[in-house]
């Protein structure tokens, strides 16, 4: 088969490919959670509908006939856009004094409870991996020996979006680097299973980080599961806030968070895993707990603990758009924290007009 032939053939996969998954986008069913009603834009959304998008895969065979054999060219994917739950509400079109390129944004004095800046922070939206630390507090407080082997099984296997993993199912590990990776590296699988193996299952594990939220008077919080891998875990600003100062206390927490990278036996090999927030490596911040979230209804997540201008912080950030914006927000926030600092020393941070 010719070159020009061979172009022309993928030239045509690709345009089915475009053409199915819009197709199977207009047809898939919109999925707002059931806590979104609590925003005042609720009503939008679920009038207009998530569609969740459709992954089409089209692999192109070309037999050469000069050789006889079969080559698979090509692995087509055609993935349209998804817009987050924030960008359905409107939270994008709301203006801040810091330009922020997230939806929903909240920075507290740890100690005072004094609110620095707030931008939608009412808003009550999917909170993606940021449910790994509700599920770290909970694993925590139950005090279940951190030295006991846990399994990777089917049952952790993402079926929700078919994320991937670099812990084979059958892979060993203790409970602590199970937790260790959850929140470093944000591991799905090494969170379902922390989960899957508290005493009662999961159904008594997700009704205990239910109850925590409850006792805490996170009010605007709502889990179905460990990992954030469900669009219905959902929180506000401010509950995330609390959860990340009730997760402080707990010094296993602050140390496997802000760990940088961690070496780890899978099967017959080492795997090195690596921390998904890169300001830990940053020597600008002093970061005592972190953790980072993404699915396409929550856009990027990102909660810390951290010391700023000589102050213990809480900083939220939620449904950001672009990949590096949360990081970005955090930084935005953190030099006019400095400048603030510097140009009234003897006063220390003023209250941001909001």
């Amino acid at each position: 088969m010719t070159v020009p032939s061979i172009r022309k053939l993928l030239s045509t996969a690709i345009s089915i490919g475009l053409a199915a998954a819009t197709a199977a986008a207009a047809t898939e069913p919109s999925a707002t959670g059931p806590q979104a009603a609590k925003h005042p834009l609720a009503s939008k959304a679920a009038l207009t509908g998530i569609a969740a998008g459709a992954h089409v895969r089209q692999t192109v065979v070309v037999r050469s006939t000069r050789h006889g054999n079969v080559r698979r060219l090509a692995l087509v994917r055609a993935e349209p856009a998804r817009p987050s739950f924030g960008q359905m509400y409107g939270l994008h079109d709301a203006s801040d004094s810091l330009e922020l390129k997230s939806g929903v944004a909240l920075v507290l004095d740890q100690d005072t409870d004094e609110v620095l800046f707030s931008k939608n922070s009412q808003a009550v939206l999917p909170i993606a991996s940021l449910t790994k630390l509700m599920t770290a507090v909970v694993i925590t407080e139950a005090n279940l020996p951190l030295e006991e082997p846990i399994t990777i099984t089917d049952e952790d296997i993402d079926t929700e979006k078919g994320s991937r993993s670099r812990l084979k199912v059958g892979t060993q590990l203790r409970r602590e680097e199970m937790l260790h990776l959850a929140l470093m590296a944000s591991e799905n699988r090494a969170a379902h299973a922390l989960g899957r193996t508290y005493p009662g299952g999961l159904p008594a594990f997700v009704m205990a980080m239910n109850q925590k939220a409850r006792d805490l008077g996170m009010s605007d919080t709502h889990y179905v599961e460990p990992t954030g891998l469900s669009s219905r875990n959902q929180s506000s600003a401010r509950d995330l806030a609390t959860l990340v100062r009730a997760a402080h206390e707990h010094q296993i927490i602050r140390e496997l968070s802000t760990s940088p990278e961690y070496l780890v036996e899978v099967g017959n090999r080492q795997v090195e895993f690596h921390n998904t927030n890169g300001l830990v490596k940053n020597p600008a911040w002093e970061i005592g707990l972190q953790k980072t979230g993404y699915i396409s209804e929550a856009g990027r997540c990102l909660v810390m603990q951290a010391t700023l201008a000589g102050r213990q912080l809480i900083m939220v950030f939620l449904d950001s758009a672009g990949k590096y914006s949360r990081i970005g927000d955090a930084e935005r926030v953190r030099h006019w924290l400095m400048q603030s600092v510097a140009a009234v020393p003897a006063l220390g941070v003023p209250k941001p007009k909001i």
